[in-house]
């Protein structure tokens, strides 16, 4: 990995929100590495050991017109770029690590996939299907509930740690233990003395 692209809109009005995810996680790995995230035209960047935290500064369904430049600036192939996502096919507590294949009707990444093809990383983040009575783009924009603090606490720092096991370990070890967690579940019960 040399580029890692958290997906999101810019701006304190969305804050917070679902679709932000992406910058909930790269936030997080920025204070883990010690990395300040310093304004651009297109992007917010933060440089820590050899790899480019980026976050757009378009909104979420042009986000592709930041990553592409970054990534011919940087030359870096697609194969070196981690883009990381909500998804609402995910229940909160879920996360997948994916290669390659389609967006899955997330604008963000189907913008980055019409400018650089698909052949990149994903790391997707679960926020859940809307509730009844709420249409998917009112959702994604709709802040992360009080009761769901926690959980979102446990969700962006294991996605960190999806990312530096990724960085540490390798793909395959990665994905065995990132694609099998739920983090929403609850934990097992000690045995009986």
């Amino acid at each position: 990995m040399k580029l890692i692209v958290g997906l999101g809109n810019p701006g304190a009005r969305y804050a917070g929100t679902r679709h932000n995810a992406g910058f909930l996680v790269l936030d997080e790995l920025a204070r883990r590495w010690g990395a300040s995230f310093r304004s651009g035209r297109q992007a917010d960047a933060a440089g820590a050991s050899g790899v480019v935290l980026l976050k757009p500064r378009t909104f979420m369904n042009l986000s592709g017109a930041a990553v592409q430049a970054e990534m011919a600036r940087g030359r870096i192939p697609p194969g070196d770029l981690l883009v990381v996502h909500d998804d609402l096919d995910l229940p909160l507590g879920r996360l997948r690590l994916r290669r390659g294949g389609g967006a899955g009707g997330q604008r963000g990444v189907q913008d980055v996939i019409a400018r650089i093809g698909p052949d990149f990383d994903r790391l997707k983040v679960g926020v859940s299907r809307p509730p009844e009575g709420w249409t998917a783009e009112h959702w994604v924009l709709s802040r992360f509930r009080d009761d769901e603090a926690e959980l979102l606490d446990r969700v962006v720092r294991h996605a960190a740690d999806a990312i530096e096991r990724v960085r540490d370990e390798g793909w395959a070890k990665a994905v065995t233990w990132t694609n099998g967690l739920d983090l929403a579940a609850p934990p097992p019960s000690p045995p009986a003395a």
